[in-house]
């Protein structure tokens, strides 16, 4: 039987640097609203859930017809928290890969949602996908910038400006979006293992993976995307999304 791909969208309601951004509205619409129906829009997708730790999440979640799985308040990030909702699906074995869709992109592509499983499909010798963007040199630190060798091959992800531009005159780097494809079996490992210290210091929890020997392939995509970290994050979405390609396809 061919094997379903599934895509989960962690989410929470006490974030850090903007409080209850799930429940913001954009455009008379939930912001964790448009990222799920924007998973919807993706052709390789079979099945969609929003993963939270609230009820106020999972009462509006519900409420607007979505699949919603409540998960612990105690996961210090998003890939926990899939990996704990992944482990109470009771038909978990039909599912070939796992994406993680991150809940605060609002202006998440489908299209690059339909890529990065295209690419995985293509590469089922790698755990891990993830999609990059080239991006000017930047120090803002809510960027997550990635270091790959020749093969694509992840070898090092970082809040700083890396890698440092010595004597090389390209003053661009690769920037993760944060569209995720798993093989179940390594999100598994990864939800098994403990907070690695690398993780700790840069707040970012694919690290964990590296440190446990998983392979992360990286490709590169078009298109920019940017998560809700700030309050002038979401004033730029709620312009954006009014001349956005695929908010009239769910509106």
């Amino acid at each position: 039987m061919k094997k379903k791909v599934l895509a989960l969208i962690p989410t929470r309601l006490n974030s850090r640097r903007l409080p209850a951004k799930a429940l913001l509205p954009i455009n008379n619409m939930p912001l964790i609203m448009h990222v799920y129906k924007r998973a919807l829009l993706s052709k390789n997708i079979d099945d969609v859930a929003v993963c939270c730790d609230d009820k106020k999440i999972f009462d509006v979640v519900k409420k607007n017809g979505a699949k919603v799985m409540m998960t612990s308040k105690h996961h210090p990030n998003g890939t926990d928290r899939i990996c704990e909702a992944y482990t109470k699906i009771k038909n978990k074995k039909d599912y070939g890969l796992v994406v993680d869709i991150q809940g605060d992109e609002p202006l998440v592509s489908p299209l690059h949602i339909d890529k990065v499983i295209e690419f995985h499909k293509k590469n089922q010798n790698v755990d891990i996908v993830l999609p990059n963007l080239k991006i000017k040199s930047t120090n803002n630190t809510n960027i997550v910038k990635l270091v790959t060798n020749k093969k694509n091959e992840v070898i090092y992800i970082s809040r700083a400006n890396i890698p440092y531009q010595f004597k090389n005159s390209s003053k661009y780097h690769k920037k993760h979006l944060s569209v995720v494809s798993f093989k179940p079996e390594s999100l598994l490992k990864f939800g098994k293992s403990k907070v690695s210290d690398l993780e700790k210091i840069e707040d970012i929890e694919l690290l964990r993976a590296l440190d446990i020997g998983l392979k992360i392939k990286t490709l590169n995509l078009k298109g920019d995307s940017f998560s809700i970290d700030i309050f002038e994050d979401y004033q730029k979405a709620k312009i954006q999304i009014s001349r956005d390609r695929y908010f009239k396809f769910y509106r």
